[in-house]
């Protein structure tokens, strides 16, 4: 009796990893979004033409930074920005990461989470990176966030470069860690949608640690070559 006779039906072809959602109409929250970082990637989802909200703990000043970037962006203070969001894009300082996640639980149920906090600590060598309890940033907002889906990305870019209205570009790769692929496609199509940028799916959250890590090193290239490094993986 052949296979197919005895009615197990064919392996069907793997999925293409590029074959990602189409995310533009979802809207996306930006905790931490007036600090470099947060700001800057608001402003390139929202000038790629994605719905953004910045959110802080100062509503006043979300409202006034979301009205300095232009393209829609509104503001709001972080839990109304959390409950107005598809996705919320996790900003903050590392040391106000654990506060702030476990005050929006609520907000945060069901939500896409994408955690870019980079644990780090600095003295007079430079950067060096700390390991929290949980293993990382991402995997201690798993932990705080057990009805949310959360994922790690976005770890890797430059402020300065984001900020930087004369740039058309962003020359990287965004390297996205989490446990369901249906979530990790998300985050790699809304990196995608940054021009120059393409979200690369590295592994589950217990890899996030040295991701985070990762840019203490870059620091110490852009100190070195006094540039905004990024990153490109080759051969994908």
């Amino acid at each position: 009796m052949t296979t197919q006779d005895s009615g197990s039906a064919p392996k069907p072809p793997a999925k293409d990893p590029w074959d990602l959602p189409d995310v533009s109409g979802l809207s996306v929250g930006v905790l931490g979004g007036t600090g470099p970082q947060g700001r800057g990637l608001a402003y390139r989802l929202a000038r790629a033409g994605q719905k953004v909200t910045l959110g802080s703990r100062d509503a006043a000043r979300a409202e006034q930074a979301a009205a300095e970037l232009g393209f829609g962006v509104e503001g709001a203070d972080n839990a109304e920005c959390a409950r107005r969001s598809d996705i919320v894009i996790v900003a903050v300082p590392w040391d106000g990461h654990a506060k702030t996640l476990q005050s929006l639980r609520e907000e945060l149920a069901g939500k896409l989470v994408i955690d870019c906090v980079n644990p780090l600590g600095f003295d007079k060598k430079g950067a060096f990176a700390l390991k929290p309890e949980e293993g990382s940033a991402a995997e201690q907002a798993a932990a705080l966030l057990p009805d949310s889906r959360v994922t790690a990305a976005f770890h890797h870019l430059s402020a300065v470069l984001l900020q930087d209205e004369s740039i058309e570009e962003i020359d990287t790769d965004v390297l996205v860690l989490g446990e369901a692929r249906a979530d990790t496609d998300l985050v790699q199509a809304l990196a995608g949608r940054i021009p120059g940028m393409r979200g690369i799916f590295a592994g589950r959250l217990r890899n996030a640690h040295q991701v985070e890590s990762l840019v203490a090193n870059l620091i110490s290239v852009n100190r070195r070559y006094k540039a905004h490094a990024g990153l490109r993986t080759t051969d994908v």
